[in-house]
């Protein structure tokens, strides 16, 4: 059954990275698009350990009398994902959408996400159609999107695009998770009943260049196979099982020929040789591929902080004067 409750407050998460040049136009933007939703709505904007004006200006912008603007200062760069689980622990909303701050994906897609949700869905993700990335970044994305696939059961297109709506209970279940790498577009389906997708537009970067990078897209790659699913250990056992397998076939084979054509055909030994390297060689694989899996097993158990925020600012209106508050 679809979830039928109103949704009366949306939370927009904004993970920022060096973005200076085009946060101003983020915020003018994406508060001019939530205005439009006759909606209670907060814009929390997540500084990842900016080198540049980025912190200075979420702070100046959450300053301001009236601000929508929340914002969140982490000490150090966490990386993106890590970033918006930040930013998920200062949600009021009944619906949180996640939104980059490159303005690749347009803030004014963020209406038709609600329309979305209030259909009754858990998580809106999108598909980025005619999309304005090289090809380095396109291959890459869709070779992840087709593991993602194949490792959850879930069929969306698009893991890639963070233009995404999540209901509250989704982003709640997200937060009492502490694994050692998110990805939160896999870790929000695990806890959604109702998925669905909608196309949205895509657009040129509207400054500077991406903080994906090759290499960056494919270590990602990697976290998630090594986060989501223990199948490469348990298929480093079996290709293991099946080595040795074949080194005990060799033996009995080796053993019969010698029984049949005598001592002679056994070739010194060499044989023999190859046959219990096969063996010890299949054993350690399994032993590798079950003491992998044992220890993927425990580190899930691991519980630890992801970020630490060393500042939140944001706007209050009491009786008297707005107030800014820190911690």
């Amino acid at each position: 059954m679809k979830h039928t409750e109103a949704i009366n407050f949306v939370s927009i998460v904004i993970p920022v990275y060096n973005e200076e040049n085009c946060l101003q136009e983020l915020i003018d933007r994406t508060t001019k698009a939530s205005d439009s939703l006759g909606k209670d709505y907060e814009l929390i904007l997540v500084d990842d350990g900016s080198r540049d004006r980025s912190a200075e200006i979420i702070e100046q912008a959450s300053e301001k009398e009236g601000s929508h603007v929340v914002g969140v200062i982490l000490n150090r760069n966490y990386g993106q994902h890590n970033a918006i689980m930040a930013g998920f622990e200062q949600v009021r909303g009944d619906l949180i959408i996640t939104l980059d701050a490159d303005l690749q994906n347009p803030p004014e897609e963020i209406p038709n996400l609600v329309a979305k949700a209030e259909e009754g869905f858990d998580s809106v993700g999108t598909v980025r159609k005619n999309r304005q990335d090289s090809a380095l970044r396109r291959y890459p994305s869709k070779l992840i999107n087709k593991l993602v696939k194949r490792s959850t059961g879930v069929e969306m297109n698009d893991y890639g695009c963070m233009l995404r709506a999540y209901r509250r209970h989704v982003v709640d279940a997200m937060l009492e998770c502490h694994e050692r790498s998110t990805f939160i577009p896999v870790l929000a389906n695990g806890f959604s009943r109702h998925t669905t997708e909608i196309d949205v537009h895509h657009d040129e970067r509207a400054d500077g260049e991406s903080k994906y990078s090759f290499m960056k897209l494919i270590s990602l790659m990697f976290d998630l196979i090594t986060s989501m699913t223990t199948a490469p250990l348990r298929l480093l056992s079996i290709v293991g099982g099946g080595i040795a397998a074949a080194g005990i076939a060799f033996g009995i084979i080796l053993m019969l020929m010698r029984i049949m054509f005598g001592s002679e055909w056994a070739g010194d030994g060499l044989f023999t040789l190859f046959a219990i390297l096969f063996v010890f060689v299949g054993a350690q694989f399994v032993g590798l591929g079950l003491l992998g899996d044992t220890l993927a097993a425990y580190t899930l158990m691991l519980e630890r902080a992801l970020v630490s925020t060393c500042k939140t600012c944001w706007w209050v209106k009491p009786l008297s004067k707005p107030v800014k508050l820190m911690n």
